[in-house]
């Protein structure tokens, strides 16, 4: 039993701290009533608020290097991708340029054995003109 007492007494203790009203600007607040109180008060929400300034300052500072690296990045990447194109586009026609000479060549060697294959059948038959010899 004693160990739900101590339970209980704690849970009351901490639903007793985290439900007491917050006395921040109350103007009832009975420490507040000296001028020199509400001075004080009004000089820590400046710093407060100079701090907080200063940390959104050095925060906008940081986020805004990496946009600058972000929109440098992201020019890199198009002017790769520009280049990218082009030489894309200019590979494609070297490969297309070879495959036609390619062809041509595959052609004329074909014309040149059958000319050759001509010769040697008629070599063969006798006609030694024709054997190249």
């Amino acid at each position: 039993m004693r160990v739900i007492t101590r339970a209980t007494a704690l849970a009351a203790l901490a639903i007793a701290v985290t439900s007491a009203p917050a006395l921040a600007d109350d103007p009832r607040d009975p420490r507040m009533r000296s001028r020199a109180a509400r001075e004080a008060d009004a000089a820590e929400i400046r710093r407060l608020n100079r701090e907080q300034a200063a940390y959104v300052a050095r925060r906008d500072a940081h986020y805004a290097q990496g946009w600058d690296a972000w929109r440098a990045a992201e020019a890199d990447r198009r002017v790769y991708e520009d280049y990218s194109a082009r030489a894309y586009e200019e590979d494609r026609r070297a490969y297309e340029d070879d495959r036609s000479r390619y062809a041509r060549a595959r052609q004329d060697y074909e014309a040149d054995r059958a000319a050759w294959e001509r010769d040697v059948r008629a070599c063969r038959q006798g006609y030694y003109s024709r054997c190249g010899g």
